[in-house]
């Protein structure tokens, strides 16, 4: 007898145990929900997920317990669950998902009948159509949302433009194609027919990892190669410059300046300038111009690699000299110089958020030819300021420009986009001379260095706001109007259209209102300025709705934390207390600046963006790091030394490290230059490479710049996944895509052989430190088969 009850209380608990496990997953879950809800709630949230959480742990108890009616309030939990997800972001697949995959996954787990007669002592529940039924709905919506994403937001009506210009020996001899920064090539021959023949031709491989740099912080290989007279010629991140037949990818020269690397905050050479005297024949006629991130400047011969001894002191000039104390690791030349006839002229990276005792961000002319310093702009000094003294120095923390300057030589005029006097997002310590040509793009004479106008995109930057971008020179027909433009594109996703000549808006700018802070000593601009009747890229403003997150409880935290900081739009002012930055210093718009085909007419943007969380800490002599920072991550706590407040920044993700805004992050499109519209818009890249489980989420963030042919092709590389991908330029209909052995975080660049007539397509595939992309060291090229 014993025995039997033994056996039945066994049996017993076996089939209760499905019941029990039920109940403590819906409990635990709820009372997650149920903190979060009322955290939430008091902050002035969405009191869904405590109702919710109220409801699963009331289901739970009652499944615990065997009790019928815990399926009936989970099922009408999901049915209100199902109601106020359309009602709260309507039929958006990336927004729904998180909202309803979670529960309806549960949902169906209980609906199974093998499982919810083991969750009752009824005989027959009655949720077989109940919850079922709800469950079919909710994974009907799920599908049908999904089934009508868009990849195009924006469809091109347009037809495309045959071109009429491929000559044989088109090169790449510029950064961005030319001295105008247009990215445009005449090259023809890949065209959207045959585009998707394209196979590898050659990799080259630099040596310079992480790998192979015990200490260093990080290193980013970022370089976009040049190639003149069949030689593609570029930068490593470590100054090193090769040159390597345009045909084979084998190396024809290395000059290896045994760079000391240091506490570089991030290895990177973004490229390399080339000159040809066509008056001297012999060595160094052609010459390469580098730099290096000890602040050395270099010229090399194009043929051999040698330094030209005519050049500085042995083909090398120091770029320390004037600046007073350096620490070269913190201040160097990244970008290459814009070369205006003899002239190369070159500024300088400074690193962000560290202290407002920087070098200064003087832009400086050297003779290309003898390296001798011609002219330097300080925006610290007065405009007719006389040339330093022996023994004086530049003007410490004056504006910086690391970014690439483009030119106009008929107009004598060097486009030089500028940042703000670090430290970045503090600004009581900026004096008026400071605050003149901080954020803006400044025309300086190529002859004297004298500023020829300036026009600012952000007054009194305090979100590191500065221009990224090379601007574009580009003349076409707006609205009806021909323009001698100047294109710039900014961090915050606005495009400013300048006259080239004068400075002033082709396309009108308005000054709008801003929110302002309370920051002690701190001024705020009252307006900032915004171009009207142009394409924008700024995102829509943030809301609590539009967090995001991979299911319930995580997209909870982003509202939590969205609740927890200020946010009052683009133009938040920083605070001790948190707020949210949106775009964040990233920018949507950065280094990779735009393309532009002058044949179709049309201008090539890549755009992403993620929030950032901005907090400013109180510090009393500006040297200690406050304990309240120590949780701050990459980048992290940045000291501001010389200021009241050190900063974290900290991309705003969920606690699985996905990011609290949805998907699609990132985006390419085609500006139409008649109309001043988008022509097309489309998602672009994916997650695959960085993201967990290799979810391939759409639309990944991307960081690099596209190059458009006369073939009415565009290759960009930049997205988060591992690939080199060709659009059509005029439909933005996705052509192909190669893969790569890293992260394309670069410029491509296509050229076609002088030798054999055959096209290629290059880019560094080397990651990017910050993105989190797959490291590497490679340079490679692809072109169409030629059997």
């Amino acid at each position: 007898m014993q025995d039997n009850r033994n056996g039945h209380g066994a049996r017993g608990r076996l089939h209760r145990w499905p019941r029990w496990v039920a109940g403590v997953l819906l409990v635990v879950i709820g009372l997650v929900l149920v903190v979060g809800g009322v955290w939430l709630l008091m902050l002035g949230g969405s009191a869904y997920y405590l109702a919710t959480g109220l409801a699963c742990v009331m289901s739970g108890v009652l499944l615990w317990r065997g009790n019928a009616r815990g399926l009936w309030l989970y099922a009408a939990m999901l049915l209100a669950t199902l109601g106020w997800s359309f009602w709260e972001v309507g039929v958006q697949f990336w927004q729904l998902l998180p909202r309803l995959a979670g529960p309806t996954a549960i949902g169906a787990l209980l609906a199974l009948p093998i499982v919810r007669r083991r969750l009752s002592d009824a005989a027959d529940t009655g949720t077989r159509w109940g919850l079922g039924g709800i469950v079919i709905a909710a994974c009907a919506a799920l599908v049908g949302t999904f089934l009508i994403v868009p990849v195009f937001e924006v469809s091109s009506t347009r037809g495309d433009t045959v071109a009429s210009l491929d000559p044989s020996g088109t090169q790449w001899t510029d950064y961005g194609a030319d001295v105008f920064g247009t990215r445009h090539s005449a090259a023809a021959r890949i065209t959207p027919a045959n585009a998707a023949r394209l196979e590898p031709a050659w990799t080259f491989r630099t040596g310079d990892t992480k790998a192979n740099m015990p200490g260093i912080k990080s290193i980013s290989f970022m370089a976009t190669p040049l190639m003149v007279d069949d030689r593609v010629v570029f930068c490593s991140p470590t100054g090193k410059v090769f040159a390597l037949d345009a045909d084979s990818g084998r190396q024809v020269w290395l000059r290896d300046p045994h760079t000391r690397i240091g506490n570089a905050q991030m290895l990177n050479c973004r490229g390399v300038s080339y000159h040809a005297d066509p008056a001297a024949t012999g060595m160094c006629a052609q010459r390469i111009l580098s730099m290096t991130v000890d602040g050395r400047f270099l010229a090399s011969d194009l043929a051999t690699g040698r330094p030209c001894p005519d050049f500085g002191r042995g083909g090398t000039v120091n770029l320390d000299e004037g600046l007073g104390d350096v620490d070269p690791f913190r201040s160097y030349t990244s970008s290459p110089p814009v070369i205006v006839g003899n002239t190369a002229i070159l500024g300088a990276y400074v690193r962000d958020n560290y202290t407002r005792d920087d070098p200064s961000g003087v832009v400086r002319a050297f003779d290309v030819k003898s390296g001798r310093l011609l002219w330097a702009w300080d925006s610290g000094r007065p405009d007719d300021a006389p040339p330093l003294k022996a023994g004086e120095q530049w003007t410490r923390g004056s504006v910086n420009a690391w970014t690439a300057f483009s030119a106009d030589p008929a107009l004598g005029l060097v486009y030089v986009p500028t940042g703000n006097a670090t430290p970045d997002h503090v600004g009581t310590h900026r004096s008026a001379f400071l605050e003149r040509y901080a954020s803006s793009i400044v025309a300086l004479d190529a002859a004297t260095g004298r500023v020829r106008w300036a026009f600012q995109t952000v007054h009194h930057d305090l979100w590191d706001y500065d221009l990224p971008a090379q601007p574009v020179v580009a003349d076409f027909t707006l609205k009806g109007r021909k323009v001698a433009a100047l294109v710039v594109p900014t961090k915050r996703g606005e495009i400013f259209v300048l006259d080239r000549a004068t400075g002033k808006p082709l396309v009108p700018a308005e000054e709008r209102p801003v929110p302002r802070g309370t920051l002690p000593g701190e001024r705020y601009a009252p307006t900032q300025p915004y171009p009207v009747g142009f394409a924008s890229f700024a995102p829509p403003p943030l809301s609590e709705a539009g967090m995001w997150g991979v299911t319930p409880l995580d997209q909870m935290w982003c509202r939590i934390r969205f609740r927890s900081l200020d946010y009052k739009g683009m133009f938040t002012p920083p605070s001790e207390r948190g707020m949210l930055q949106w775009p964040g210093t990233f920018g949507i718009l950065n280094w990779g600046s735009v393309s532009i085909d002058p044949v179709r007419k049309l201008m090539i943007v890549n755009s992403a963006a993620i929030p950032q969380e901005v907090r400013l800490f109180r510090h009393g002599n500006g040297t200690d790091r406050p304990a309240l920072a120590k949780d701050s991550h990459a980048p992290g706590y940045l000291p501001q030394y010389g200021t009241d407040y050190g900063v974290s920044l900290l991309p705003m993700l969920s606690p699985l490290g996905i990011p609290c805004e949805a998907p699609p992050w990132g985006r390419l499109a085609a500006v139409d230059l008649t109309t001043g519209r988008i022509a097309w818009s489309r998602t672009f890249g994916t997650s695959a490479d960085t993201a967990p489980l290799s979810i391939p989420l759409p639309g990944a963030f991307n960081l690099g710049g596209s190059a458009t042919t006369a073939g009415g092709v565009t290759f960009i590389g930049a997205a988060m996944d591992d690939y080199l991908r060709a659009f059509d330029t005029a439909s933005g209909r996705e052509l192909w895509k190669g893969r790569l052995p890293a992260g394309g975080q670069a410029t491509p660049i296509t050229y076609v052989s002088r030798r054999t007539g055959r096209q290629y397509v290059v880019i560094a595939a080397g990651g990017h430190a910050y993105m989190g992309t797959t490291p590497g060291d490679s340079v490679v090229a692809f072109a169409l088969p030629t059997r």
